[in-house]
């Protein structure tokens, strides 16, 4: 009982808001140096705890976060370099902790920042994505993070893989349904909404997204090239 809850505070430090959590706080000012940094720490720690699933989970979540700030500058190379190697570890973390919601939902998350890189291999890893999360979901129905990941999946999934913006959309109000102060998925409700043409619903959900979160460079960049109308 007592791992369980050590392990459990150790997800809730790394996933909390970015006020708290230095890996956020980077992404958020799109900082890769920072990023890297911290992803050879993890590694090396990581490589030392083989058969410790919070230390491969930190190492994954790291990864995760630099592939979406590689994303986010267009440097598809990295991103799917480091969403592959994020798989590793976050594979790791599940077969160690198969029980853990969290740990499903960042191979998710990872299994589906490659397809961006490469949409080509749509085919190959939106199945993972999809039955991660899926799983997440289905191990902890009121994580408002498992359906922002989802959602994010099912943005950059082709509709003929399964995926598409409207789904994406429905996934982003769930989650907002469940914590209303997620700015993450105010911020991809806006860029999902401007993909399907309703700018001004679009700006909204922009402009709440960085007042929950001021320091999102991204979501400022993605209000910027918002129309109007």
């Amino acid at each position: 009982m007592k791992m369980r809850i050590a392990v459990l505070f150790t997800i809730a430090l790394c996933v909390r808001g970015a006020t708290g959590s230095e890996l956020e706080a980077a992404r958020d000012r799109q900082d890769r140096p920072a990023l890297e940094k911290m992803i050879a720490d993890l590694s090396a720690a990581a490589a030392k705890q083989a058969n410790d699933a919070p230390a491969q989970y930190r190492l994954a979540l790291a990864q995760s976060y630099l592939a979406e700030v590689a994303i986010e500058v267009k440097d598809k190379a990295q991103a799917k370099t480091l969403a592959e190697a994020g798989i590793k570890a976050a594979s790791r973390a599940v077969a160690l902790k198969p029980q853990e919601a969290e740990y499903h939902r960042i191979l998710g998350t990872l299994c589906g920042q490659v397809i961006p890189a490469n949409p080509l291999l749509g085919l190959k890893y939106g199945r993972c994505a999809l039955d991660s999360i899926n799983k997440a979901i289905e191990l902890d129905p009121k994580s408002a993070p498992a359906y922002l990941s989802r959602g994010v999946g099912n943005y950059y999934l082709p509709p003929a893989f399964g995926g598409g913006a409207e789904l994406a959309v429905k996934d982003f109000e769930k989650a907002l349904q469940l914590n209303p102060k997620l700015a993450e998925a105010r911020m991809w409700l806006g860029i999902a909404l401007r993909k399907l043409n309703r700018n001004a619903d679009a700006r909204q959900a922009l402009a709440k997204s960085l007042e929950l979160n001021p320091n999102r460079m991204w979501a400022k960049q993605q209000l910027e090239k918002t129309p109007a109308n």
